[in-house]
């Protein structure tokens, strides 16, 4: 377990000063199902300074990596619902639903919607060695050769994972998942050309791209990205294809309305500074802000749209 304390000092704005959150009581715990320096460990860390300053609290970043973030998703189900405990969650935790038989929560009774605060679309990337240049080469070349070629798999039940299994679902292909332990292994090996495609956080591969090492087939956002404009969004070719990663503060249950406004509220404020649009940004992902209300809803319709993924993929917990 790794955590980080961020100690505010000045208060960004003074809205917040009588605020039941910022009572000087225990610090304000985000958990993260995730290891250290993945793009939600950093997402949290980057609203975890804000709302530090923010809300004149400190603000602790714990890490409880295992089982798709299910380990963090647990703890904090269990806390008491004061605000002084959220879940910095991501994807997997609506994927987790029909991925894992029996889990120990609910994972959208079980918790207080906060909001939702970013999402990052991915890229699906070609080895050079493939010799494709676009969606329409793959498919075409996926389709003569069934089962010649793979996916890398950064990690089992991951938004990259069921984007490639939404990629063969809709496209009809088949394709072979080889699994790592991790996206680093998995990127290596594209480079080196012992798997042929992978889908990657565009942070991840960037400037591999830029590059030549690596080539960039399609976005899964419905449009172009900033930072890939020339890459068309793979839904041109694949109608309704649509898949991108996202992270989102969530509570326990039953925590009041007042405290889950003023947390929502507190978070928005950040969310809108400059700076940390900036950050946020620079790990490839655009942010959200969305109500609790709205994060609830989304959240619900995840876990209903990855549920008919998940089925297709034949995918078991490790």
């Amino acid at each position: 377990m790794s955590c980080i304390l961020v100690l505010s000092s000045t208060p960004a704005f003074s809205c917040f000063a009588q605020s039941a959150l910022n009572a000087p009581i225990a610090p304000i715990k985000i958990i993260v199902g995730a290891p250290p320096g993945g793009t939600t460990d950093t997402t949290a860390r980057i609203v975890a300074h804000a709302l530090g300053t923010q809300l004149l609290r400190n603000v602790i970043v714990e890490n409880h990596p295992g089982a798709g973030g299910n380990l963090a998703a647990e703890w904090v189900a269990q806390a008491p619902a004061d605000g002084n405990t959220l879940l910095m969650c991501f994807t997997s935790h609506a994927i987790n639903a029909s991925l894992y038989p029996n889990l120990n929560f609910n994972p959208i009774k079980d918790f207080t919607p906060i909001t939702l605060v970013a999402s990052s679309p991915s890229v699906l990337v070609a080895s050079p060695s493939l010799g494709v240049r676009s969606l329409s080469e793959l498919i075409t070349y996926a389709k003569s050769h069934p089962g010649k070629l793979n996916f890398a798999i950064g990690a089992l039940g991951s938004s990259l994972h069921m984007a490639g299994e939404e990629f063969k679902m809709r496209s009809g292909l088949y394709i072979v998942n080889i699994p790592y332990r991790g996206t680093a292994p998995a990127v290596q090996d594209l480079l080196a050309g012992q798997v042929e495609l992978m889908f990657a956080a565009v942070g991840n591969v960037q400037q591999h791209i830029k590059s030549g090492k690596l080539i960039a087939l399609g976005v899964t956002s419905t449009r172009p990205i900033d930072s890939l404009p020339n890459v068309p969004p793979i839904g041109q070719i694949l109608p309704g294809f649509e898949s991108s990663a996202w992270f989102g503060l969530l509570g326990p249950a039953g925590m009041s309305t007042t405290v889950q406004k003023e947390l929502w509220q507190a978070t928005r404020q950040v969310l809108s500074l400059p700076d940390v649009r900036k950050k946020i940004e620079m790990e490839g992902a655009t942010v959200v802000a969305s109500s609790g209300p709205e994060f609830s809803n989304f959240l619900s319709s995840e876990v209903i749209r990855w549920r008919k993924v998940v089925a297709y993929s034949g995918a078991k917990p490790e």
